[in-house]
């Protein structure tokens, strides 16, 4: 039996949009505030899960055409790759260095590398967090 699921259809797709949108906000203002790449992850991952929850596996990865094995591993490339450049300029492992530029838009902004290290480590928890769910889905069928 089929369930008529128009209404969770439809405010998932708005839903979705402000998880991942508040998910965003999260990495990038955890530099001097609570969030970060951890937590922005977990955030940008439970959207995409809404997605996976809301329509059938097939139809998402038709629309979202990310494999998100891939999407981990090039997360821990970026931010192991992010951590051991400063090695080879003699500064320890994991040390980060900034910036402030006059963007057009922005003002004066600050740029730090640990944002790069911040980007891998939420790629790598949305690759992880969406394969878990993908592998216990495969599983109850």
């Amino acid at each position: 039996m089929k369930i008529n699921d128009v209404i969770l259809k439809t405010v998932a797709k708005a839903v979705v949009l402000v998880i991942l949108t508040f998910g965003l906000y999260l990495f990038f203002s955890g530099h001097h505030t609570p969030g970060g790449g951890f937590i922005g992850g977990l955030v940008l991952a439970s959207g995409f899960v809404l997605l996976f929850l809301s329509y059938d596996v097939e139809t998402v990865s038709e629309g979202i055409p990310i494999s998100f094995k891939k999407l981990s591993a090039v997360g821990v490339l970026i931010s192991m790759s992010s951590a051991l450049v400063p090695v080879f300029f003699g500064q320890p492992f994991l040390s980060q260095s900034f910036g402030y530029f006059d963007l057009p838009l922005l003002g004066k902004t600050e740029l730090a590398t640990v944002t790069i290290f911040e980007a891998g480590i939420a790629l790598t928890v949305v690759g992880v967090v969406v394969n878990i769910i993908l592998s216990i889905s495969e599983g109850t069928k």
